[in-house]
């Protein structure tokens, strides 16, 4: 699966082709074109409930720079909020907005969209869904409904002990095969 771009989503689940239409109808991946913009999350890999965000994630060079961008083009939508904090000790910038019936996640840091956790996560949860059948992918969904964030849902599931952030990392090497990537260097 190459989730570089937003393709696939085309002939997905219908509420996949509908993030699609949502993110091109609005320009928003295009805007965010310039930060190596990447949805990440539960939405691409069918694992989402009622209430999954679009999450995406962005690479900046400068901070102050891309919050600007983000104000000037986003604050105008509904609910829109703009935070700059940290997130496992690395500067963070996230802005929250609703468009239609999807809550949108914006969160950039200064790394390359593909070394962030939020992606290398996407992945591993992806091969893990990819090879171990559509049992474990309902298992995932009804622990989502009960309350538990994907990758505590995945690391209860597995029987993993820890942080399971950190744990999920684990499996990185055995999931490269399940994936194509396109290197976007700037």
């Amino acid at each position: 699966m190459d989730f570089t771009t937003i393709e696939y989503l085309k002939r997905g689940t219908p509420r996949q082709q509908d993030a699609y239409y949502v993110l091109t109808q609005y320009s928003i991946m295009e805007f965010l074109q310039p930060y190596s913009p990447i949805l990440a999350g539960t939405i691409p890999i069918d694992i989402d409930i009622e209430n999954s965000d679009l999450d995406i994630i962005c690479y900046w060079e400068h901070a102050d720079q891309f919050k600007v961008n983000l104000f000037n083009y986003f604050s105008g939508y509904k609910d829109f909020q703009l935070v700059d904090k940290m997130v496992r000790e690395q500067r963070t910038i996230i802005a929250n907005f609703k468009v239609e019936n999807f809550e949108i996640e914006i969160f950039g840091q200064n790394t390359p969209s593909q070394e962030q956790h939020a992606y290398r996560h996407m992945v591993i949860e992806n091969y893990l869904l990819l090879s171990r059948g559509d049992q474990f992918r309902q298992t995932i969904r009804e622990l989502k409904v009960k309350g538990f964030k994907t990758e505590p849902a995945f690391a209860h599931a597995l029987g993993l002990q820890g942080d399971p952030y950190l744990e999920l990392l684990k499996y990185e090497e055995k999931s490269k095969p399940y994936l194509i990537t396109k290197a976007k260097k700037h």
